[in-house]
């Protein structure tokens, strides 16, 4: 058992020993600088928000949640939901994250992988604006219990070249926010993540209904190189229902102390990064 490849930015090196082992904690949807200092002080790694609209993106409490991770080792991301170039840089020069995250749906309705020509296109011209920003690609896996076939390891395959990081995530024939992938609150099929991971060099952070109840055990049978939690970590309105935009700290704590224990158990396997000749 190795992990998926953690050369990630300041987060892992592969001439570290299996004690030394640490496994990324990533959170979204955090768009306050209150809650992102909370996060930070909890140890999370990798604190992400979402840029809702390509008309009105310019939102101060945003960008000052990336500022509070400067001098630090935490990293930030932005998820853009629109597609247009010329705004997408409008808005990573307004606010300079370390990733900008593209989490498109990338099938069509049916789980055959759709073109993908214009995604590869818009991260290759992003590339060349932004060389020093990583891209993060959301990778859609089907739900636990899925039997029909899927076309992850050839999505994988055609946006390796054009991608720094992976985010596995739960694709749903309709999805909560309509073209993108995400936010469903529905556990990844852990066995096709664990394929993906083994399939790339790019690193894999594992999405897709983790919670505190599950990350320890998910990340030991996928072998990522960390865990991201969004709606299993957010506050729930009074029919028990998850709040967008509103994190409740007591599992945000209880996410971060299990994915610990998980690494723990990683350096006590004689787990170590995975590299490659």
């Amino acid at each position: 058992m190795r992990t998926n490849d953690v050369r990630w930015r300041k987060h892992g090196a592969s001439s570290r020993s299996p004690g030394d082992f640490r496994m990324i904690v990533q959170i979204y949807e955090i768009q306050t600088p209150e809650e992102a200092e909370k996060c930070i002080a909890l140890g999370v790694d990798h604190i992400g928000s979402v840029i809702l609209s390509g008309e009105a993106w310019r939102r101060p409490k945003i960008r000052e949640v990336i500022r509070l991770s400067q001098g630090t080792s935490v990293m930030n991301s932005l998820i853009p939901l629109f597609r247009d170039i010329d705004i997408i840089s409008r808005v990573v020069d307004y606010y300079r994250p370390h990733y900008v995250h593209f989490c498109d749906a990338l099938s069509n309705p049916s789980p055959r992988k759709g073109d993908l020509a214009p995604f590869i296109q818009l991260q290759v011209e992003f590339k060349k604006r932004f060389p020093e920003i990583g891209i993060m690609r959301s990778i859609p896996v089907p739900e636990q219990g899925f039997s029909g076939d899927f076309t992850a390891l050839e999505i994988v395959s055609a946006l390796e070249p054009v991608s720094d990081l992976f985010l596995v995530d739960t694709w749903t024939p309709a999805a909560p926010v309509q073209g993108f992938i995400g936010i469903t609150g529905k556990t990844v099929d852990w066995e096709k993540a664990r394929d993906l991971c083994r399939s790339t060099h790019i690193p894999v952070v594992l999405a897709g209904g983790l919670s505190p109840n599950n990350v320890c055990e998910a990340i030991l049978k996928v072998m990522p190189v960390g865990a991201d939690s969004c709606t299993q970590t957010n506050a729930e309105d009074k029919n028990g229902n998850p709040v967008r935009f509103k994190k409740d700290f007591r599992k945000v704590e209880a996410f971060v102390k299990e994915v610990r224990h998980a690494e723990k158990l990683i350096g006590k396997l004689g787990v170590c990064e995975k590299t490659r000749e």
